[in-house]
């Protein structure tokens, strides 16, 4: 008997990205809270992500000062943290669920903060071992990333880096360089906040992405219903979902599949 060894880290996230696109679509990467709506639930919440038909997971770090994420991520990370939900326990999290048969690519995303406090190497130590595929630390610019950055390319984890609307077309042509697995494209708060309309400038903003590297480009569209995720995804490699996930995610795993599956079959090109 054969047996398939998975791929991980950039490799796993380029993999799951190259498949949505053989099939005519964008891939879809949701966001969900460590420990939301209950740490006994998030187990139930991510494999029904992956039943959904998400192509990769991001699951956040809760902290007490996330200035910005949106109302809903709030909440989430601060029932989250109530729950006794830590940055050591979140790479156990994802463990657990490797070992439940969540196969799909995993990221963690938190602040630099937590990280720093639990320790650099540490907390890479703990994501690898756990069976994450990459990081995103949306506060730490590339400049001050190279000790995570090293830590990370050790121990084969991608580190994804961000662009927001006023980053310039020089700099987002060096983050785009640098980053690994995709490029997170934060859109403006009218696409990440509300309903998703395609601007001039979310065009505009994506368009400056794409001439500046050939690794995929997956732009933030947190409250997205189907009709939007439509709209949006000729213009990306990548929609990330994150608030309407949250959401959904308290209404249990049967309506977090639904929705999530509703999304993926909206998104062919």
């Amino acid at each position: 008997m054969t047996t398939t060894t998975r791929s991980t880290g950039a490799a796993a996230i380029s993999a799951a990205f190259e498949r949505a696109q053989a099939e005519g679509r964008c891939a879809l990467v949701t966001y969900v809270t460590t420990g939301w709506p209950s740490p006994e639930a998030t187990h139930g919440v991510v494999l029904a992500l992956q039943a959904g038909g998400a192509d990769v997971i991001v699951l956040g770090v809760p902290f007490s000062d996330p200035v910005a994420d949106g109302p809903a991520v709030q909440r989430a990370g601060h029932a989250a943290l109530q729950a006794g939900v830590t940055p050591r326990s979140c790479p156990e999290t994802v463990a657990q669920l490797r070992a439940d048969g969540l196969t799909a690519p995993v990221l963690l995303t938190s602040y630099a903060n937590p990280i720093v406090a639990f320790g650099l190497e540490e907390w890479v130590d703990a994501c690898a071992a756990a069976g994450v595929e990459g990081l995103i630390v949306p506060d730490l610019p590339p400049e001050e990333a190279q000790p995570l950055q090293c830590a990370c390319e050790q121990r084969e984890l991608a580190l994804v880096y961000c662009t927001s609307p006023t980053t310039p077309p020089e700099r987002v042509a060096r983050i785009a360089s640098q980053t690994q697995g995709f490029l997170y494209v934060q859109s403006p708060l009218d696409v990440r906040n509300a309903a998703a309309t395609v601007t001039d400038a979310l065009r505009h903003q994506l368009a400056t992405a794409r001439q500046c590297g050939r690794t995929p480009i997956a732009v933030e569209a947190d409250a997205a219903r189907p009709e939007e995720a439509r709209a949006l995804a000729p213009l990306a490699d990548g929609i990330i979902v994150g608030s309407a996930v949250v959401e959904k995610a308290a209404e249990g795993p049967a309506a977090l599949r639904a929705y999530v599956a509703s999304l993926r079959g909206a998104m062919s090109r």
